[in-house]
């Protein structure tokens, strides 16, 4: 699976929206990616989740962490394809925590996401496990949509870097003005 070819399947599963949206960071875009539309389809999310489990095989890890809600299915399909545990986190609010799962002192983990935009998210897993005691090897997500690319301070792997255009709330582009936005 290329890059091109996840970005050929976002749109054929109508994961790539177009509007008006506002995000969970608070800026606002003119696209959003729905990836449960591709994950959806159990062999695609098998054979997209596949080759991001090839792109992260050298790491050492003994189990994967997904950020709920959409890093689930992301991190199920990693750790079945690497044959290691899987484990997510919990939304209370806005507050993600590990719940029902413990880490060992000094477990090394690979953080599952499905879209990362801001990383505020891969940040608020990242501390939950290091407060567990884990120690994070890497970060494994399927579209890297930031503007930027972002330093997490330990290897980050995506198949599609995606930059889409976001915008603070206070520097909405004219066209974004006129449309009411939607929180996906």
């Amino acid at each position: 699976m290329t890059a091109v070819n996840l970005l050929e399947e976002l749109r054929a599963t109508g994961a790539l929206l177009e509007g008006h949206f506002l995000l969970r960071s608070g800026l606002h875009s003119r696209q959003f990616l729905q990836c449960a539309l591709l994950l959806q389809h159990a062999r695609l999310a098998s054979r997209v989740c596949g080759a991001l489990a090839e792109r992260v095989r050298p790491l050492s890890f003994s189990t994967v962490l997904s950020a709920a809600l959409g890093g689930i299915p992301v991190g199920q399909e990693l750790a079945r394809h690497l044959d290691r545990r899987h484990i997510y986190t919990e939304k209370e609010g806005s507050r993600l925590f590990l719940g029902r799962f413990t880490i060992s002192p000094d477990e090394s983990l690979l953080v599952a996401e499905d879209v990362v935009t801001t990383g505020g998210a891969v940040r608020e897993v990242m501390a939950a496990a290091r407060r567990a005691g884990g120690r994070i090897a890497g970060i494994a997500c399927l579209v890297d949509r930031s503007p930027e690319p972002i330093d997490f301070g330990v290897p980050f792997f995506s198949l599609l870097r995606l930059p889409i255009e976001v915008f603070p709330p206070d520097r909405l582009p004219e066209d974004l003005q006129k449309i009411p936005a939607v929180r996906p």
